[in-house]
């Protein structure tokens, strides 16, 4: 089994998604008071059909609910995840 693991990247404003010590995605953000805006998110093209895109944006919501942001999902991923997944809701501004 592959080992997937999401890294936080606070000097780069961004989250990395890592498969097999391999970088396959990444979701930057914005500071925005005490609010963390996703603004956009990517997967290796290579690597694109096998669900990565929701475990990236997992790994980065369950690691900003465990602290006190909220979060703007500005990346249309990211708001489409969250509304389809109603547990990270109460962490948006919206």
């Amino acid at each position: 089994m592959q080992s997937r693991e999401v890294r936080h990247e606070p000097d780069a404003s961004r989250y990395t998604l890592w498969v097999d010590d391999e970088q396959v995605g990444l979701a930057d953000y914005e500071l925005r008071g005490d609010a963390i805006a996703i603004t956009h998110t990517e997967i290796d093209p290579s690597k694109q059909h096998g669900g990565l895109g929701s475990v990236l944006v997992q790994g980065v919501l369950d690691q900003i609910a465990a602290g006190t942001q909220r979060v703007i999902p500005a990346c249309p991923f990211v708001a489409t995840y969250i509304d389809n997944h109603e547990e990270y809701q109460p962490l948006t501004t919206r």
